[in-house]
């Protein structure tokens, strides 16, 4: 798994930290992990419905919040389950952005086995950094 959740750094919130070989892929485990806070199982979301998305920010920590916060926001607004069908992130000069296709499905309560609701993503100890493997984030869970 690409992902994993810690039980000791957020008491009233849920927190995990996600890797990958590829800041690509750390968005992407990072988009499941909070998917599936929010859904028991979010494999079986079809995908009959597709959002596109373009985002900027001034650095990569603050483009993955921004980029998680869209789960939330399709969410709560148009309700929505999305999963990652494409993503291309690009840092020129420091300037990160991303673009990304999402598919999903309407939220269906008698479908979807729901798990905790997020109400958003937190900046408390949001992090994006390279390692030795790649890349790793941090999230912190509003729920």
């Amino acid at each position: 798994m690409p992902y994993s959740y810690f039980d000791d750094i957020a008491i009233a919130d849920i927190a995990f930290r996600a890797e990958g070989t590829s800041l690509e892929e750390v968005f992407r485990s990072s988009w499941d992990a909070t998917l599936n806070v929010l859904v028991e199982k979010p494999e079986e979301i079809s995908f009959s419905k597709t959002k596109t998305i373009a985002l900027q920010a001034a650095r990569m920590d603050m483009l993955l919040f921004s980029f998680l916060n869209e789960l939330v926001y399709f969410k709560d607004a148009e309700q929505l389950l999305l999963r990652v069908d494409h993503l291309n992130i690009q840092d020129p000069d420091g300037n990160p952005s991303l673009n990304a296709v999402l598919k999903g499905e309407k939220l269906d309560r008698r479908k979807h086995l729901f798990g905790t609701d997020v109400k958003a993503v937190t900046l408390h100890m949001l992090t994006v950094k390279k390692t030795a493997e790649g890349w790793e984030a941090t999230v912190v869970l509003d729920v």
